[in-house]
């Protein structure tokens, strides 16, 4: 954005050359202003230490991996994505899934067996969106696809829930987790799903304790 300074409105009506502005006193504190203004931000980073430095790229690398991983997440196949989330729940320590067909599965799209005879169900419902958030229906149809058979539902959507949907998940006599698409990157970045180690690097201090007289 751009702005006319006091000095321009006092000669909006005046024939001014280019010259005329150079020559001017506030022509070159203008410039040293803005200069300091750029020159800001490289004293923050002569200012921070290298572990500051470390820190602050790291946070960045996480960050742009996760929106890449959301982007992916909301282009792959629907099918794809529901076995996406029953891999994440399985290295998450959740037990074995079991698929369910990928047409009449009545609003289950997977079920986890939390021990080996599956006494314990956890039903899953996976929903990949691009900008739509998840509504209340949705939540009313997963629990109404329950019937009985659990009382435990893990919903994942790769947008959002909207309000009406976050009350009819906390109200509902089941126990339902909601997991959006911030949630979600948020974990697979955690156990490494869909992702790979690109590199580790070892950062090194002095072995105080090394060099005690003994």
């Amino acid at each position: 954005m751009v702005r006319i300074t006091g000095k321009g409105l006092a000669n909006i009506n005046k024939s001014l050359s280019l010259l005329d502005v150079e020559n001017s006193s506030g022509f070159f504190e203008f410039y040293n202003e803005e200069n300091n203004n750029v020159d800001s931000a490289p004293k923050m980073i002569v200012n921070s230490s290298p572990q500051d430095l470390i820190d602050e790229g790291f946070d960045q690398i996480e960050k742009q991996v996760k929106d890449e991983l959301l982007d992916k997440l909301k282009l792959i196949d629907p099918f794809y994505f529901e076995k996406v989330i029953l891999i994440l729940l399985k290295k998450m320590g959740y037990g074995d899934f079991i698929e369910t067909s990928k047409t009449g599965d009545g609003g289950i799209d997977g079920i986890i067996n939390e021990d080996k005879l599956g006494l314990d169900k956890i039903y899953i419902q996976a929903k990949r969106y691009g900008e739509n958030k998840v509504r209340e229906k949705d939540i009313r149809n997963f629990i109404g696809a329950m019937s009985g058979d659990t009382q435990k539902g893990v919903f994942v959507t790769t947008s959002s829930f909207d309000s009406g949907a976050i009350k009819k998940a906390s109200d509902a006599h089941h126990t339902i987790i909601l997991i959006d698409g911030i949630k979600l990157v948020d974990l697979m970045h955690q156990y490494n799903v869909g992702l790979q180690i690109k590199a580790t690097y070892e950062v090194k201090e002095l072995d105080m304790d090394f060099f005690e007289e003994g």
